[in-house]
């Protein structure tokens, strides 16, 4: 599923090189690789085997930084031109507070992008597994980042059609799981989402990669469909509410 939301979420990016850029929750560092590669790159994760494997696929890179905590980490008053943050915000109880907390390291003028489960009739033993709170109404995810202090707000879908399919698989082994391992805590579930059936290798990733080609296609000609929503909204230019 990253490679089919990134060939969205690319379009959602700012034009140009050279941004300072933010990754909350950059997971096993696909997204980061990409990101340094242009720009000055900074990601933070949570979980400390996905951070050891972001910051080892940095170091290749020779581009990019990588520090294994959260937003306390980011130096006092320090702001970015861009923020992402892809399939993170479900996991935090309090959305409101972390999004408006994002919008402040913002430069004014800055975009934030952010990707999350979408439609919470979907939510299901996958999502309790990997510790969500919550999935996302479109235009409750569009309220949440305006209330949050951002305008321009749009929302896109992505997964169509394979997301639904790989939804299911994802259910049936979390329900296999629950019954082998039990309950697990929130904070668990979350410190194992980035790593919850991710390929094993940089091989299996480019396969999958190239199998989901076609979907691609399908999905940009689809993009008010799909299981998983894409949103960008900008930190208006003149910005006096926000300190």
């Amino acid at each position: 599923m990253g490679s089919l939301r990134w060939d969205i979420a690319r379009r959602l990016l700012p034009t140009g090189r050279g941004l300072d850029v933010l990754e909350v929750g950059c997971g096993q560092g696909s997204v980061g690789v990409r990101l340094a590669a242009d720009h000055q790159y900074l990601g933070l994760e949570l979980d400390h085997s996905s951070f050891e494997t972001a910051r080892s696929r940095l170091a290749t890179l020779g581009r990019g930084e990588v520090r294994c905590g959260s937003t306390d980490l980011v130096e006092p008053g320090r702001q970015f031109d861009l923020l992402v943050s892809f399939e993170v915000i479900e996991h935090i109880e309090d959305d409101a507070w972390a999004l408006t907390s994002w919008v402040r390291m913002l430069r004014p003028g800055g975009s934030l992008v952010l990707s999350t489960p979408g439609y919470q009739a979907r939510y299901g033993p996958m999502d309790a597994a990997v510790g969500h709170f919550r999935r996302y109404e479109p235009a409750v995810l569009v309220a949440l980042m305006e209330r949050a202090g951002l305008e321009a707000v749009e929302v896109r879908h992505y997964g169509m059609p394979i997301g639904y399919g790989v939804e299911a698989v994802r259910n049936v082994v979390a329900r296999r799981r629950k019954r082998s391992e039990g309950e697990i805590t929130m904070e668990e579930g979350t410190g194992r989402s980035g790593r919850f059936l991710q390929p094993a290798g940089r091989a299996a990733g480019l396969a999958i990669g190239v199998a989901t080609v076609p979907f691609r296609f399908v999905q940009r000609a689809f993009p008010e469909r799909g299981p998983t929503l894409l949103a960008r909204g900008e930190r208006p230019t003149r910005d006096a509410g926000l300190r």
